[in-house]
């Protein structure tokens, strides 16, 4: 729904808004979105670098704007978080998901409350956490399943106890 509203706003198709907006300012030249604006963005490690990047320091976004997109919105709504069930509470800021106290979940209990991020059935996954000031990004040529589950949390501590 959110791609059809900026469509809407634009005055013009979410995937080119898109490449104005986003890819072509942070240097992402091969971005594109092939699909729902909610999952199919298709870039490579060093584009998906550069929109993280972003993310940790907003360029292209209000400072209030960026604020709402980090924060929960609604923080004690309860929700399935794809994959991992059921959830009480399942914070989500305006885009990303926010990792809070859920268990189980596909970042590390090392990572801060206030990480953020999304993760993709493609295998894919990017998350921030503004506490410890590390983000992570990891594309994979393996859907997401079971594998995903047991890897990304000890992927994410790893890369928490080396940063």
């Amino acid at each position: 729904m959110l791609g059809e509203l900026v469509a809407t706003r634009a005055g013009f198709a979410f995937a080119d808004y898109l490449r104005e907006a986003v890819c072509e300012p942070l240097g992402m030249p091969g971005a594109r979105l092939a699909g729902s604006p909610g999952s199919a963005m298709v870039a490579n490690v060093v584009e998906v670098s550069r929109l993280v990047r972003e993310l940790r320091h907003p360029t292209l976004l209000a400072p209030e704007t960026w604020r709402a997109m980090i924060t929960p919105q609604y923080p004690l709504l309860e929700g399935v978080l794809p994959g991992y069930g059921r959830q009480r509470p399942n914070p989500w800021g305006l885009g990303p998901e926010i990792r809070g106290h859920k268990e189980p979940h596909w970042s590390s209990h090392a990572n801060s409350p206030a990480t953020f991020g999304h993760f993709g059935r493609a295998g894919t996954l990017v998350w921030v956490d503004p506490v410890a000031n590390v983000a992570l990004v990891a594309l994979t040529d393996r859907e997401f399943g079971t594998w995903a589950k047991d890897a990304w949390p000890h992927l994410s501590s790893d890369v928490l106890d080396h940063a």
